[in-house]
């Protein structure tokens, strides 16, 4: 196969030869396979793999962004034809551009990224072996009545970006992964809930057993579910959905939000947006983890950095385009794929943990809702409103009393994420590093 180095090259040779003024190419190749299983027989098996490529140009401060699954080279030369035409005619936009050579990351370690396990695929065989034991770990549970899906997936990707700047440079990630959906009850009774796992080293995996058995509890613990009371009770959000909380924080400080002045928190830059003490971090480098990377998606190297510090908000998630927009440097932020421009995202992201374990915080809140799931969302970019629905369970003098669905929380972020207490559960392994959350009186909407 042709080196994706190669194939992005071959594309900025057709773009300057089109009539670009400047442009970037990325080129992705990557394969997946995944096994589902369903009452210990092969349900379902997909695998994928391709490549595809994508070339942004620019034509003054005008851009225009195109993308192919074919490299050859008449392919290229109709993309980069296609591209120039259709930026000659796009609007202008003055923060635009690709970066200067000084800003471009030079060299990387990608080793200790550790991004990527050199080893074989697994056989199909192995993934289908693996959601088996998952499965009946699962139905081993008492009360469960099925197991809805367990499944077993690989996936292997590379990515290469280079730019007329000079810049070239890419790397590859691998994944796997096991996930079991268990059921309890029958009929209107039934309840289902999930447990799974991904690691970029397939060791590093919680056994299928371990995944089974978890998503069943889960799903048994649901049973008899009810609405909860209506009124104003603390939540604690426990650590599978805490990092929602955290994420709502984080789309509002990103620069693309702020630019176009739909951001709660866009005069809130210095200010206190956490309780003192508690820091948001980002670190793009740290090892065996899938958000990790070298450098961003314009070439800028990433690095770490406080989001907010010791409470307070620090600065915003930026890009080339929105930090030119809003007067400041790049954070190495840019995140593409090959259909579009670079846009700000941020990667592994960590909340300070607190001293008390989730049980010491559900024996603080005395009574109120501990949330394990929620659907759908209702939130203001512009004033925080908060409105989402949740289930759970619900707490009586510091201890579970019963499960309970269908109900809605509502708060405003800015001072539920003000008077947060976290727990001090965060699972290390993931991307985002958030622990179980206390929030102090919010409305609840139940029975």
């Amino acid at each position: 196969m042709t080196a994706l180095s190669d194939l992005t090259e071959r594309l900025l040779a057709a773009a300057s030869k089109a009539g670009a003024e400047a442009a970037d190419a990325i080129a992705t190749e990557g394969h997946s396979l995944s096994i589902e299983v369903r009452e210990g027989a092969l349900e379902q098996a997909e695998r994928s793999e391709g490549v595809e490529i994508g070339l942004r140009v620019l034509v003054g401060q005008r851009q225009a962004c195109v993308s192919a699954s074919d490299a050859s080279d008449a392919t290229m030369a109709e993309m980069a034809e296609r591209a120039v035409a259709m930026a000659q005619i796009a609007p202008e936009d003055a923060h635009i551009g690709l970066a200067e050579a000084g800003q471009l990351a030079r060299s990387w370690n990608l080793a200790e990224l550790d991004l990527l396990e050199e080893a074989e695929e697994p056989a199909p065989e192995a993934l289908q072996a693996a959601a088996e034991r998952a499965e009946a770990a699962a139905l081993a549970v008492d009360g469960v009545s099925q197991v809805q899906s367990a499944a077993g997936a690989y996936s292997r990707s590379a990515i290469h970006l280079a730019a007329s700047n000079g810049f070239s440079g890419g790397y590859a990630r691998s994944s796997h992964g096991l996930y079991c959906v268990a059921i309890s009850g029958t009929g209107l009774e039934m309840e289902r809930d999930h447990y799974g796992d991904a690691r970029i080293y397939r060791g590093d995996l919680t056994s299928p057993e371990e995944i089974g058995r978890e998503a069943a509890e889960r799903a048994v613990a649901r049973a008899g579910a009810r609405k909860p009371k209506t009124g104003a009770f603390p939540v604690l959000y426990d650590e599978r959905v805490s990092s929602s909380l955290i994420g709502h924080l984080l789309q509002a400080a990103n620069g693309a939000a702020v630019a176009r002045g739909s951001s709660w928190l866009r005069e809130k830059l210095g200010e206190q947006v956490l309780p003192e003490g508690l820091s948001l971090i980002e670190d793009p480098h740290r090892a065996r983890v899938g958000g990790s990377k070298p450098f961003d998606a314009e070439g800028l190297a990433t690095r770490r950095r406080a989001i907010v510090e010791d409470g307070v908000l620090t600065g915003w998630t930026l890009d080339l385009a929105t930090a030119r927009q809003l007067g400041m440097d790049s954070t190495g932020s840019a995140a593409r794929g090959p259909h579009g421009p670079p846009s700000p995202t941020v990667t592994n992201v960590a909340l300070t943990e607190g001293a008390q374990s989730r049980e010491d915080l559900l024996r603080d809140m005395g009574t109120g809702l501990l949330v394990t799931s929620m659907i759908g969302s209702t939130i203001s970019p512009t004033t925080g409103d908060y409105s989402r629905g949740a289930s759970g369970f619900w707490v009586e003098n510091g201890e579970i009393a019963y499960p309970v669905n269908e109900c809605t929380i509502a708060g405003n972020l800015h001072d539920m994420l003000r008077h947060l207490r976290p727990a001090n559960d965060a699972r290390h392994h993931l991307s985002r590093v958030v622990p179980s959350l206390l929030v102090e009186g919010m409305t609840l909407a139940g029975a």
